[in-house]
């Protein structure tokens, strides 16, 4: 074994897994919820998309800022680390590579195998799948374990490779969003299922609702799912050629590139089907409207290929977490994780710990969302939306640090872009609570029930952050009675 990871990326790379691991399954399934969650209000439901997009590009803006000054191991890491302490970006790292990435790659393997099934079901209606089907049968289970195991052998055994697929995936993915931005607009326009939807009330587009106040708040921790995952790009700074250079352009570039699809496709979306049909059916009516029957299944081919591109850049990050942790020697056996494979030119061990990692957040998301008794009971919560919202209320310290510590930069990148993004995840903090916490209280209350997920879920964090503080300060004390036998001797 050698440490140290070579420099194998360059700008294409990592703007492609900008693009890449944010437009996943999210942008298509979650114009649905989104409209549910508006009562089939479409300016609303646009409004929420601008503003869930304007929160990640006000935060990907500040860290391109910090990635122009500071290159270590692992981008949000090393940032943490420059604007906080080391002990802030153990919190960040163990995180990251204990809930963050394994929550989000769990969800991104069940949903690529959903897809494949309901694509494959379109082809061949014939097929029969036990009961559950594409949700929650034996064979998407069977399925999604597969592409886990897949995605972890091409980015532990090939990063290279891993790197290609996530290129190729992303131009892929962007086939179906730009037809359907640019010619759903036409047909919406042509047929007026464009103005009916922007002009037509809620109440007469659905006769349901399940939005109780503050439809708006919902909508926009519904967008988090589907624009997040841009910060893994940074988990490949050690590995990215100029990264000073390359990373802050690919964070900006690929924020805008995402944001400007998700709007167009949105409204493009509006054009193919009527809200109340969206709501019921998602967006595939509205692509079998616009495309015709075999066209319009052919989405969930790219659907399932999305979620494919979107599941190995996730993967990717998971098999640097413990590695990024490990490389400041910190955490857990250091020296284990910090290794390099000098065929492989990756972490092997830091990468078998993400895939354990990953593979236990994969039975409690299915025992939480798709058992057919949760497991869980009232225990369980969303673990697709709520790491996700964590990560802003992380960010927080660092864009405050960063004002306090960069004096050789400008006003505008000291304090103008940092409070900013401030704004934006307290924003984001705030509407998590009520849509995670507050709305479900109040709804399982009215239903004679009991339901406060976000509580659960934080009770989860703080245990898991504890341990991880306990075997770090173990480390530090085997660290220091090595170091004081050295002395003695």
């Amino acid at each position: 074994m050698e440490n140290g990871l070579e420099k194998k990326y360059g700008l294409m790379t990592a703007i492609c897994m900008v693009v890449g691991i944010c437009i996943g399954s999210g942008v298509f399934f979650k114009a649905q919820v989104i409209l549910q969650a508006t009562n089939g209000n479409m300016p609303l439901g646009i409004l929420a998309w601008v503003i869930g997009g304007l929160i990640m590009l006000f935060a990907s803006l500040a860290f391109a800022v910090m990635a122009t000054k500071y290159e270590k191991v692992n981008g949000i890491v090393d940032y943490a680390e420059a604007t906080v302490g080391g002990k802030y970006a153990y919190i960040v790292g163990w995180f990251m590579t204990t809930i963050y990435y394994p929550t989000l790659t769990s969800v991104l393997a069940w949903l690529s195998a959903r897809y494949t099934l309901v694509f494959i079901q379109s082809v061949n209606p014939n097929i029969k799948l036990t009961e559950g089907g594409p949700v929650n049968g034996v064979e998407v289970m069977v399925l999604s374990v597969f592409f886990i195991a897949a995605a972890y052998a091409v980015n532990a055994l090939s990063p290279k490779l891993a790197g290609k697929f996530q290129v190729g995936t992303t131009a892929i993915k962007l086939v179906p969003l730009v037809l359907m931005a640019v010619i759903g607009l036409v047909y919406g326009l042509s047929t007026g299922n464009l103005a009916a939807n922007f002009t037509t009330t809620a109440a007469m587009q659905s006769t349901t609702s399940s939005v109780t106040t503050n439809p708006l708040f919902a909508s926009v921790v519904a967008t988090s799912f589907a624009y997040e995952g841009w910060i893994i790009a940074t988990s490949i700074n050690a590995e990215l050629k100029d990264a000073k250079k390359n990373l802050p352009k690919a964070l900006l570039i690929g924020a805008i590139i995402v944001i400007a699809v998700y709007i167009f496709y949105y409204i493009g979306v509006a054009g193919g089907a009527s809200n109340k049909d969206i709501m019921n059916q998602g967006a595939t009516v509205a692509f079998i409207n616009v495309f015709g029957n075999v066209f319009g299944n052919i989405l969930n081919l790219f659907v399932a290929i999305s979620c494919m591109g979107t599941l190995n850049g996730l993967m990717l990050g998971c098999t640097r977490g413990m590695y990024s942790v490990a490389a400041r020697g910190e955490g857990p056996k250091p020296e284990m994780f910090n290794q390099i494979n000098k065929y492989t030119n990756m972490p092997t061990n830091s990468s078998i710990v993400g895939l354990f990692f990953v593979a236990v957040w994969f039975v409690y998301f299915y025992g939480a969302n798709l058992a057919p008794f949760q497991w869980w009971g009232v225990f369980s919560f969303d673990s697709s939306e709520l790491p996700i919202v964590t990560t802003y209320a992380l960010y927080i310290p660092i864009f405050i640090g960063f004002m306090k510590k960069a004096t050789d930069v400008s006003s505008l990148k000291r304090y103008v872009l940092p409070t900013l993004a401030v704004i934006s995840s307290a924003f984001m903090i705030f509407a998590a609570i009520f849509a995670h916490g507050i709305r479900p209280y109040l709804e399982a209350k009215a239903a004679g029930g009991f339901a406060i997920p976000i509580v659960f879920y934080l009770i989860l964090f703080a245990v898991i952050m504890l341990v991880g503080v306990l075997l770090n300060r173990k480390n530090s004390a085997a660290s220091e009675a090595g170091r004081s036998e050295d002395t003695a001797a």
